[in-house]
């Protein structure tokens, strides 16, 4: 019943490791300015990837259980308000970041911190419909979750063109120096299995 939104949540660790910069090369031609600039992103992305990460597990452990539907509903529901404020906090991080000293860094770290803003309130949005969910009708609970679970698929596979934008290049580079983004981006592909 739950499967698939555990399926569905594993999307969310790959919009995790494109925040994290971990597939992006070396280089050493960075600036200090857009090292620093990284490093700042980088050191604030770590925690909530680790949140996002716990929510993920939280919610496949609950599915692969043969758990009550009050039990999924209740963890799913602080796994998305996690989520949420994982990503909306990671919109924060990078606004006050400031600009990458890049070309056209100030129109990619606004359109960042829009589509994390965005994924934040998706989550939100989800965690409200799996608080209005039937626990006491396991068919109509059933039913709810595979709708979740397609929503689910769909903002894991869609909106992350901004940040993939914003780690282009230079700041791709300079952010896969960070050690705190790459400590950030195994948590988050270690979910993704």
């Amino acid at each position: 019943m739950n499967k698939k939104l555990a399926a569905a949540l594993s999307g969310g660790a790959v919009l995790m490791a494109a925040l994290t910069g971990c597939s992006s090369g070396g280089g050493s031609d960075n600036s200090d300015k857009l090292d620093a600039w990284a490093k700042q992103v980088c050191d604030a992305v770590q925690p909530q990837a680790k949140k996002i990460a716990d929510a993920n597990a939280a919610i496949q452990k609950q599915t692969s259980d043969n758990s009550a539907p009050a039990d999924v509903q209740k963890t799913d529901a602080k796994a998305f308000q996690d989520m949420s404020d994982a990503y909306k906090a990671i919109g924060a991080a990078v606004n006050s970041a400031g600009a990458p000293d890049v070309d056209n860094g100030k129109k990619k770290q606004q359109d960042a911190v829009r589509e994390l803003n965005q994924i934040g309130a998706s989550y939100a949005s989800l965690k409200k419909q799996v608080d209005e969910l039937d626990t006491k009708d396991q068919a109509k609970f059933a039913d709810g979750l595979k709708d979740i679970a397609t929503q689910l698929d769909k903002l894991s596979t869609t909106g992350n063109d901004a940040l993939k934008n914003l780690e282009e290049g230079d700041v791709g580079k300079a952010m896969a120096k960070q050690e705190s983004c790459k400590s950030a981006s195994s948590s988050a592909s270690a979910t993704a299995g």
